[in-house]
């Protein structure tokens, strides 16, 4: 049984584990995600978390990572990280380690994992989604995860859900990530995502529901799988508010019955998903 050295890169915390060829997680670190503008700061908290596992064995490394980034992962930016801009994120871990790196975005990393043995385990068409401190995507279309030019196919994260809504640090305004994320939320209501209303975490829901709605509408998915911390964190009536407005959007003969269910990975699967990366590179 092969082993693969699997690497989680968000704005919250940075996790590395190890993940076995059928998708079982051996073991995980994690540790905060540094706040200060030093990228190899950064890098050295990464790879710190790398000696404190066993490695030895390990075939390839995969990682999934905030976006945006270039194509194939080579350089990364992620929005939640100012100290990575243009950071040769992929090359590095590959010196550092001295096996075959794979990257890609995070959340599209995710699907992948969902998509092997999560809650979209069988299915050739759907979005996983996270909604934690940003809001990110992949597409899976005809069995097949969606790139795009660049590689940032899937950013459901920038779907317009609030027209002239708050300022997102894309640049534009109305996100989803600028309303729904867990750094939106404490920024609009000054408290942590955690301590949230019910009536924020129906509306975070709501517009959840409400990108998705525009994504089945358009791609003809039936499914979306959303995790993260905010999505699994307020639970039930946030999928229930997201599934209304899925309903009440999704009218098209092909669109109506769009289901939105929890990632069935729940904390793991970012990193399930990022030895998925490097599986699909690796040859069996």
């Amino acid at each position: 049984m092969a082993d693969v050295i699997a690497v989680d890169v968000g704005g919250t915390k940075l996790s590395a584990g190890l993940v076995h060829d059928n998708g079982t997680l051996a073991a995980r670190v994690d540790a905060p995600t540094p706040h200060d503008t030093d990228a190899e700061a950064l890098f050295a908290t990464l790879t710190g978390l790398l000696a404190a596992l066993d490695t030895t064995g390990a075939t390839a490394v995969g990682v999934g990572c905030g976006g945006p980034m270039d194509a194939h992962g080579e350089h990364v930016s992620p929005l939640n990280i100012p100290a990575w801009r243009g950071f040769p994120l992929r090359a590095r871990l590959a010196a550092h380690t001295r096996l075959p790196a794979w990257l890609d975005n995070d959340a599209k990393a995710l699907t992948l994992g969902e998509g092997w043995c999560g809650a979209a385990r069988g299915e050739r068409d759907f979005i996983g989604m996270v909604v934690s401190t940003g809001v990110g995507g992949g597409i899976m279309l005809d069995g097949r995860l969606l790139d795009g030019a660049a590689g940032n196919a899937g950013h459901i994260g920038h779907v317009i859900v609030e027209p002239a809504g708050h300022p997102c640090a894309c640049g534009a305004r109305g996100c989803l990530e600028a309303e729904a994320s867990g750094s939106a939320i404490a920024r609009i209501t000054g408290a942590p995502p955690a301590e949230a209303t019910p009536e924020v975490r129906e509306r975070t829901g709501t517009l959840v529901g409400r990108a998705v709605a525009s994504v089945a509408n358009l791609l003809d998915l039936p499914l979306a799988v959303v995790s993260g911390s905010v999505a699994l964190g307020y639970g039930d009536p946030f999928f229930a508010a997201a599934q209304r407005e899925l309903d009440a959007s999704c009218r098209l003969a092909f669109s109506r019955g769009t289901r939105i269910v929890p990632g069935a990975l729940g904390r793991d699967g970012p990193l399930i998903g990022a030895a998925r990366v490097a599986l699909l590179h690796e040859p069996a």
